[in-house]
């Protein structure tokens, strides 16, 4: 894709919601992690169902980068040549992180306990995302990192660091911080702990587990003994819940909908958006439950229905993150008013998230109010004059694009978004699948 790409949404004569069975693009968070444990097990670990988006291969290429063999069988099927936790060698040149805040923050975990220099890059809106969140509790560890005077990348960290285990308290629920922790504890002296003042996905500790390393979790807080051995393991990545949030919400809003999405992944730390949107009304089912590879998986069928406005409970925020974009799309079409609070780390996503979509709801004629924390949204339904037409700027964040994707199912007219090329960066084919539903959109480049 080329940097000016626009959608453009478009009305369908005798829509009829959403229909069939689709299976969408593995989990990004999985694949990621995936990439990582895989590299640094001992023997030799299959994935399937990788997601073969930029982000994940930004992950990719730094691995192959550092010495590890990785065979890509098709696109979503990979085997990969563990070196052990050791057996990274020295990059040649900077680790390209592209647009991807994980393979940032995590990365920057692992690397603060290898033997060598490495400089973490990014582009220009991963270059002025927030490091010290993670960097901070690192070099409480012993790590060497430097950053922008701002604490944004690019970073850069000092090889041979001798690391302890810490207990973090974190005061933001992050599960990139987390992780980062945890995975930079595997090369400290020591235990290695961290409490997350809520919950948050707990992917990382899973994966370990499923590499047979032993972490505890107590509540809420999660420890690990450095030293270990990661031996390889077979892992099969469900779809990823964060891409079925904006078919979730299209066919909860488009009437006469009847959408199965197949092979989801469920895990209770993620499932926010479900229970959200259930809140608000919504016809959801959770078909053939079942856990593949310590992860709980199910199909989930969504029909149209009505929805309500709702305060959305605190508690779910830490769950829904990635998906309120989406989210804030449902409450345009629902009745009566969502109020969210609690949420300022949407401020400081691929986008400024809260401001994002306040702007863009304005430009087609919604009453979106934003605030420190969240967003006020005056809900009338799912009917016309609810939402003009318009155009959007994106501001380069694959989730604002696609939640206005689904805003065009019911818009009165034709809404234009701009700078859509990072979609590719979690969902690929994201415009072929949508159509084959029913969506109505259609890809624009210059």
């Amino acid at each position: 894709m080329t940097d000016n790409v626009q959608f453009r949404t478009t009305r369908k004569d005798g829509n009829k919601g959403l229909q069939g069975s689709i299976r969408l693009p593995g989990d990004k968070s999985i694949s990621h992690r995936s990439i990582m444990l895989g590299s640094l097990a001992e023997g030799v670990t299959t994935v399937s169902g990788f997601l073969n988006g930029e982000d994940c291969l930004a992950t990719l290429n730094a691995f192959r980068s550092m010495g590890v063999d990785i065979v890509e069988n098709d696109d979503t099927h990979l085997t990969i040549k563990g070196v052990g936790l050791q057996g990274l060698k020295a990059p040649k040149a900077d680790l390209d992180m592209g647009n991807s805040g994980t393979s940032m923050r995590l990365m920057t975990g692992l690397m603060s306990g290898q033997k060598f220099d490495v400089s973490l890059v990014g582009d220009a809106s991963l270059s002025t995302r927030p490091m010290r969140r993670v960097t901070t509790p690192l070099t409480s560890m012993g790590a060497d990192i430097s950053s922008e005077d701002d604490g944004t990348p690019p970073l850069k960290i000092k090889g041979g660091a001798t690391l302890k285990g810490i207990h973090y308290d974190m005061p933001v629920a992050s599960a990139q911080v987390k992780s980062s922790v945890l995975l930079a504890g595997l090369y400290a002296n020591g235990e290695t702990s961290v409490t997350e003042p809520a919950p948050t996905r707990d992917h990382t500790e899973r994966m370990l587990r499923g590499f047979g390393y032993k972490v505890q979790t107590d509540g809420n807080k999660m420890s690990l003994q450095g030293g270990g051995t990661l031996t390889a393991t077979e892992i099969n990545v469900p779809a990823d819940i964060s891409s079925a949030a904006f078919f979730l919400v299209g066919a909860s809003i488009a009437e006469g909908s009847d959408l199965t999405l197949e092979h989801v992944g469920v895990n209770p730390t993620r499932t926010g958006v479900i229970d959200i949107l259930n809140l608000m009304g919504a016809d959801i089912t959770l078909l053939n439950e079942r856990e593949e590879g310590g992860e709980p998986v199910a199909d989930i069928r969504v029909r149209s229905a009505s929805l309500k406005g709702i305060n959305i409970p605190e508690a779910l925020v830490p769950l829904a993150i990635d998906e309120f974009p989406a989210l804030f799309v449902a409450a345009t079409f629902a009745e009566g008013t969502m109020v969210l609070t609690g949420a300022e780390e949407l401020r400081v996503k691929e986008s400024d998230r809260i401001q994002v979509m306040a702007d863009g709801l304005q430009a087609c004629g919604v009453d979106a109010k934003p605030t420190s924390d969240g967003i006020v949204i005056q809900g009338k339904g799912a009917k016309a004059g609810v939402m003009s037409g318009g155009e959007i700027n994106s501001h380069g964040d694959h989730r604002i694009a696609m939640s206005f994707v689904m805003a065009g199912l019911l818009a009165d007219a034709t809404i234009t978004i701009n700078d859509c090329a990072n979609v590719n960066t979690s969902f690929p084919n994201f415009v072929e699948m949508a159509t084959s539903v029913g969506v109505g959109v259609e890809v624009v480049a210059d």
